[in-house]
């Protein structure tokens, strides 16, 4: 019985269907597990600097950010307030839209919800007041804080000692 020689000419053929349907589910797992808290931080807002900003230990619960820009405007949501109309007026009703999602969210509560202010640095401190008291009244109920710095590294030049 002979066996005919197989023809050097022919490779072997790879299947890459495999190879691709595994790098599209790594891509879209990685979609899916992306943080998009980056997406709520306008770059037109400069933070103040402070010895006393820390990174979060944690990430907070339910939080709502808020940017005041140094102009008075708030954006919230990727939108900011027109010119025309005054930022706590305009924010009230999305305030009230925010509470009453959360609040009919099960296993999450208005009162543990974080409200996160970013405020220019060129921002006046009692617009940010404004902004709390806002978010504190009654039909909206938020009260927990937390306000974004930039962390500042503090040089120490060492005297010379005296004898």
């Amino acid at each position: 019985m002979k066996y005919a020689a197989k023809a050097a000419s022919e490779l072997p053929k790879v299947d890459m269907t495999p190879m691709i349907d595994v790098v599209f589910q790594l891509m879209s797992f990685f979609l899916f597990v992306l943080s998009f808290s980056g997406a709520e931080q306008n770059e037109a807002i400069r933070l103040p600097a402070s010895e006393l900003a820390k990174p979060p230990q944690a990430p907070p619960e339910s939080p709502l950010t808020l940017q005041l820009t140094s102009q008075g405007n708030v954006i919230f949501g990727g939108q900011e307030n027109p010119p025309d109309q005054d930022a706590l007026q305009w924010l009230r009703p999305k305030l009230l839209v925010e509470r009453q999602i959360i609040a009919r969210t099960p296993g999450r509560s208005v009162a543990e919800a974080t409200i996160i202010i970013r405020a220019d640095r060129g921002a006046k401190t009692g617009r940010v007041q404004e902004l709390m008291q806002l978010c504190q009244e009654r039909a909206i109920g938020f009260q927990k804080f937390k306000l974004r710095a930039k962390q500042e590294t503090r040089l120490t030049t060492k005297q010379p000692e005296r004898n």
